[in-house]
């Protein structure tokens, strides 16, 4: 497949709320730095560059961009970039962003919001993106605890018209249960891939059931999480990236997304060739040898 044809609508489509998006869509937590993202030291990216991924993005099919306003390093804010790169945003293009944790203007981490302080979170998103609203907002969680009156507060925020959509990350399934009694749940974000553990994989599963979107993160990162991919894949990933002559990040990325029609990838990267790679891998169709092979790894190193 050529640049040329590669588009983002041969991954499929799915429906979030009232919303179709494509289900290969960019994550922009690395877009405003080089190196390991979401640290006080990062070095930012060449805003030119981060800008030229963006509208690249759109190019080649993308309509569905995750977002956060604790996605900056010095210089340089995720959404702020979103704004100047799309704005006036097209009309079929979906962006969903997180809400729960912050960080302070030197990139350290502050506690997580308490339900009083979501609603100036939601307003900052607004802010930076030039909305009048938000297409999706994911209540972010660390912890077992109970997420109602979080939860809560994000609902009366959708009510006044400020939230299209809700959504989770970085949750338990009980979490979803919670959520579901107090408002609709358009999605679920969390750390999936290769190896993920058997409860994410049953995770996977109760979402696809439900008509929940199941958006994983680090799903080509993997344990190297912000710090990004490391180079010591499996043998077995190896293989089958260099018989079908792609790379292993987009092994990695077509094998999550034939987890079911309701997974929705969000790969990010600074880099356009980077970025064409991983929208190309929408269209990877892996056979029932090689997905038996990946399957077995995925089974062995969870």
């Amino acid at each position: 497949m050529t640049s040329q044809t590669i588009s983002a609508t041969a991954s499929g489509t799915w429906r979030l709320g009232d919303r179709t998006v494509n289900r290969i869509g960019f994550g922009t937590m690395r877009l405003p730095q080089h190196g390991e993202a979401l640290t006080p030291d990062a070095v930012p990216r060449d805003r030119e560059q981060a800008i030229d991924v963006l509208r690249r993005a759109i190019e080649l099919g993308v309509n569905h961009i995750d977002t956060a306003a604790f996605y900056f390093s010095p210089r340089r804010s995720a959404n702020e970039l979103i704004n100047r790169a799309l704005a006036p945003y097209p009309d079929d293009l979906v962006i969903a962003t997180k809400v729960g944790p912050s960080r302070d203007p030197d990139g350290n981490w502050l506690p997580h919001a308490t339900p009083g302080q979501l609603r100036g979170q939601v307003e900052e998103n607004l802010r930076q993106l030039g909305r009048d609203h938000l297409d999706v907002v994911n209540l972010r969680i660390v912890g077992a605890g109970s997420i109602a009156e979080r939860f809560g507060a994000l609902a009366d925020l959708r009510d006044a018209g400020l939230i299209r959509h809700l959504g989770l990350s970085n949750v338990r399934r009980h979490h979803l249960a919670e959520a579901q009694g107090i408002a609709p749940v358009v999605c679920v974000q969390n750390m999936y891939g290769i190896g993920a553990t058997p409860e994410q994989e049953e995770f996977l599963r109760v979402c696809g059931e439900q008509r929940v979107a199941f958006v994983p993160f680090y799903s080509i990162a993997g344990h190297g999480r912000t710090a990004g991919a490391s180079t010591g894949d499996n043998d077995e990933v190896h293989a089958i990236a260099r018989a079908r002559g792609v790379s292993t990040a987009q092994v990695r990325l077509a094998w999550t997304l034939h987890r079911g029609p309701h997974v929705l990838a969000i790969p990010g990267t600074g880099d356009v060739d980077h970025l064409v790679q991983n929208v190309a891998a929408g269209s990877l169709c892996l056979s029932e040898d090689e997905l038996t092979v990946l399957d077995t790894l995925h089974h062995e190193t969870a």
